[in-house]
């Protein structure tokens, strides 16, 4: 019987230690997080290198994973076989419509919102112009990308949301707002990124973790509420619809908040950070605050 049992217990090791193995892999952001997050930054971008153009560009105006563009960087200029680049784009919200008060100007302060397009690599370095294949893209690439050296960045581990608190007192660290999300969207959830208004310069850094809440009754959406509709309608204290009312004035100030989910800080700027989403009860939109963990 001892083979038997040999034989189930090496089963037994090699499926816990690919369970175990398979739950590290989880346990960090993937390259698609890490590279194709974006950044908010006041810190000037170098503009020197970019993307010219690209081969069939006779009728293709963008280029995807596996196309080749022609970057303004030769053999000239130090450019070799094998170099890396990252393409970035300044980008502008083409709604111009906030979802919360004040979103527009937060986010002007913050400084410019730069999406990460691809990732690309030298395979002709000709004098004064380089051709690169674009090894992995997060959109799509255009004339007049920027073209920076590629550099690694750090992969945080994440932690397990199990030990998440949902009713969660103030912890009393810094405070900030999610601002808008990468490419501008205005719901996040987990696996979405977004960016909030506290960075570098406030002592964040790659890999501390935010709590996302909100507080009952702001009224700061865009989206129509009737006033007062948690507590009771237009602070009358009358019954809301018909199904009660509170018998004093609550607001906001003096009621718990709302726990709704945690992100991990991918990258910082001076004054915003990069946040994944790692967990969320509901949908998150700018307007939501943030604490530090």
């Amino acid at each position: 019987m001892r083979p038997k049992f040999l034989l189930t217990g090496l089963i037994l090791s090699t499926s816990l230690a690919a369970a175990a193995a398979a739950q590290e892999t989880a346990k960090a952001p993937t390259p698609g997080d890490l590279y194709c997050a974006g950044i908010v930054t006041t810190e000037a971008v170098p503009r020197d290198t970019y993307v010219v153009t690209g081969r069939e560009s006779n009728y293709m105006i963008t280029f995807n994973e596996g196309d080749y563009v022609y970057i303004s960087k030769g053999s000239a200029q130090g450019a070799k076989v094998g170099d890396e680049f990252m393409a970035v784009r300044p980008m502008e919200d083409a709604t111009k419509v906030d979802w919360t008060k004040w979103e527009t100007a937060i986010l002007r302060r913050m400084g410019t919102v730069w999406a990460d397009e691809a990732r690309l690599k030298v395979v002709v370095a000709q004098q004064n112009v380089s051709i690169a294949q674009v090894a992995h893209a997060c959109g799509y690439v255009q004339r007049g990308d920027i073209a920076l050296p590629f550099a690694e960045r750090p992969s945080p581990p994440l932690k397990s949301e199990e030990r998440f608190d949902r009713f969660a007192p103030p912890n009393g660290k810094a405070l900030a707002m999610v601002i808008t999300g990468k490419n501008f969207q205005q719901q996040a959830g987990r696996n979405d990124v977004v960016y909030v208004n506290l960075g570098a310069s406030q002592g964040v850094k790659v890999g501390d973790y935010f709590r996302v809440f909100r507080y009952e009754g702001t009224e700061h959406e865009t989206a129509y509420l009737t006033p007062r509709f948690g507590f009771d309608v237009d602070g009358d204290l009358k019954p809301t619809y018909g199904f009660g009312a509170s018998p004093k004035k609550w607001d906001w100030s003096n009621v718990p908040r709302e726990d709704i989910g945690e992100g991990i800080v991918l990258r910082t700027g001076p004054n915003s950070s990069t946040v994944l989403i790692t967990f969320s009860y509901i949908e998150i939109y700018p307007g939501d605050y943030v604490e530090l963990e």
